[in-house]
């Protein structure tokens, strides 16, 4: 008993509770949710430890759930001093918290991009603010070369100031008396600082005075520099960019034989220019805004004003001012979904284009174009089925020669969609076969039925097409080779498939190809696969009904308050007449009312001949 009062210990002025007598006790193990055995506990300790240590540990090794979402909270739980300086608003005169601010809103000192320089030009300390990548390094150089003669430009400043300008008192406003108080003395010496900084020593055409950090740190990431001052709290920023940006080459997908050869990049401004450089009415309006909360992605609005209606701009501007998303970093296509909302439409509802010549030529018909930033594919809206079918190569030929390759590609469209199914009807109806033309079917059918052999080559089409983009060139022609040898000679040969299926399905392929939209042949191709289906199975009804149902779907569907089949429903007899023909540049008095334009006039008319 005194040998149990000697060991206790007094902590904070009180004994611990006494253990009552018992035979010592063994050990006891410790063990985990899983069973494993952990550790001893000995009998002298509380059962409460143990339960302790097993949390302690699990929180440690990250086995424990709660444990780990702590620990996350913890790093990332930002002090008081840290969540006010990233909320924080106002330039700091101080640059050391200056740096803190720029430490808390864009990771100064953690990301290895985001460069501060401090430098002194003329006794004033001065911080430069960019994201190495993004400058333009010799006009840096240049205005840095400036900048060093800035002790000479400031003394030659003040030589030619008069006397009285620097004794000149301000009137007061309230009192309506002539003073001249420190403070104002400094706050004009402020202003004469900045001033020379920005209208006598940064030679450059784009330079703008904030006074927002926010608006300084925008301008930053966009590819701009910011010129910060210590005592001031206003920044001079210097749209010096340099954006990585490949040559503006013929886009692929709208080739042409005669034309221009340029074609939209990934830069904003490039493509822009682009387009001035073709429309150089003053009226043609380009306005800018951001969409994303994080990647603030610069989406540029294009339409002529006396031309476009005015609606259709606004609505086009109040869709996009209401997405709110972290961002679009796939550009036009995740954009064309927020907006537009297509859901599970397979048929476009906006054309694309990457030729400057084209979207040129629509905004001369009263259409909206939407630029976004990183994508060389501008959006045309509104946009109708036979917009999807239009090429610049019809317009570049003569009328009679537009024409026709309009109608071969009218009827290479066509097939793509109807000739499988129409083909599939007359082999498994025999009765359906016109006179003369009983040959049609196969001679010797294939160890696999009609439709699997359809369904099967449709797949491999594909394969093969995705397999073409993802090969590299000088591997492509190989890759072809294979797949034609392969699928076109031992296919057939083996009896797995028959000649006649290869060849019409030839013909559906070139057709979808031939199709100037790679987003309507998409469309066209799983149509083609669902008449296929409901034809093999449901026979002549189910071609009649599946037809009847895309003609409806495509009638039914609005791209902002157009009818997709204009002028083909509702008709329009003028206006169809333009699309079945390509008519000829001078014949094209007025614009298409599909756009409800202002001015519908495309050239004065001319005055008749007075006999």
């Amino acid at each position: 008993m005194n040998k149990q009062i000697k060991r206790a210990k007094w902590i904070g002025g009180k004994p611990k509770k006494l253990r009552s007598l018992k035979p010592p006790e063994e050990d006891k193990l410790i063990v985990d949710r899983e069973g494993n055995i952990i550790g001893s506990l000995s009998a002298d300790e509380p059962e409460e430890r143990s339960v302790k240590d097993e949390k302690e540990r699990d929180t440690e090794s990250g086995d424990s759930e709660t444990g780990m979402s702590r620990k996350m909270r913890q790093e990332t739980q930002l002090t008081a001093e840290e969540q006010e300086l990233k909320e924080s608003t106002e330039i700091s005169e101080d640059f050391d918290r200056l740096k803190r601010q720029l430490e808390e809103k864009v990771g100064l000192n953690k990301s290895f991009d985001v460069i501060f320089r401090e430098m002194v030009f003329g006794g004033q300390k001065t911080g430069i603010f960019y994201y190495n990548g993004f400058i333009k390094d010799y006009v840096l150089t240049e205005i840095l070369e400036r900048l060093s003669y800035a002790d000479q430009v400031h003394k030659e400043t003040e030589h030619r100031k008069p006397v009285e300008e620097h004794r000149r008192p301000y009137r007061n406003w309230r009192t309506d008396r002539a003073e001249e108080p420190s403070g104002r003395q400094e706050e004009g010496e402020r202003r004469n600082t900045i001033g020379l900084f920005e209208e006598a020593l940064i030679p450059h055409v784009q330079v703008k005075r904030v006074c927002k950090l926010k608006e300084a740190i925008d301008n930053v990431a966009m590819g701009g520099t910011a010129f910060f001052f210590e005592g001031e709290r206003e920044a001079v920023l210097v749209d010096a960019k340099n954006f990585p940006a490949r040559t503006t080459e013929e886009p692929e997908l709208e080739r042409v034989v005669r034309g221009s050869r340029d074609g939209f990049v990934e830069t904003l401004l490039t493509n822009v220019t682009l387009v001035r450089r073709r429309v150089r009415d003053p009226r043609l309006k380009l306005e800018i805004t951001q969409v994303g909360k994080r990647t603030q992605t610069d989406v540029c609005i294009g339409y002529i004003q006396d031309i476009c209606d005015m609606k259709l701009v606004e609505s086009i501007r109040d869709k996009i001012k209401e997405v709110k998303v972290d961002g679009v970093p796939l550009a036009e296509k995740q954009l064309e979904e927020a907006v537009v909302g297509n859901s599970w439409n397979p048929y476009p509802s906006v054309r694309y284009s990457e030729r400057p010549d084209v979207v040129a030529a629509h905004l001369l018909e009263g259409h909206v174009i939407v630029f976004v930033d990183t994508s060389p594919s501008v959006m045309i809206l509104p946009t109708t089925f036979f917009h999807h079918v239009q090429h610049a190569e019809e317009y570049r030929q003569t009328p009679i020669v537009g024409t026709y390759l309009r109608w071969v590609r009218f009827i290479g469209i066509a097939a793509s969609i109807f000739l499988l199914p129409l083909w599939l009807l007359i082999v498994t109806s025999p009765e359906l076969k016109p006179a003369g033309l009983e040959f049609l079917g196969p001679q010797k059918p294939g160890k696999i039925p009609i439709l699997g052999q359809f369904l099967i080559a449709e797949l491999g089409i594909d394969l093969m097409r995705m397999a073409a983009v993802h090969t590299p060139s000088p591997l492509a022609i190989a890759m072809g080779l294979v797949a034609a040898i392969l699928v076109g000679e031992v296919a057939v040969k083996a009896g797995l498939f028959s000649n006649e299926i290869i060849l019409y399905l030839s013909v559906a392929a070139v057709g979808t190809f031939a199709t100037p939209s790679y987003e309507l042949s998409l469309a066209n191709r799983i149509c083609r696969l669902v008449l296929l289906v409901i034809s093999a199975v449901f026979k002549v009804p189910g071609f009649v009904i599946g037809s009847t149902l895309l003609l409806l779907m495509l009638a039914l569907q609005r791209s902002y308050n157009t009818p997709y089949l204009w002028p083909f429903i509702p008709f329009n007899m003028n206006a169809m007449g333009h699309i079945l023909v390509r008519v000829p540049f001078l014949s094209m008095k007025t614009r298409l009312s599909l756009t409800r334009p202002k001015d519908k006039t495309r050239q004065p008319r001319r005055p008749r001949r007075q006999e």
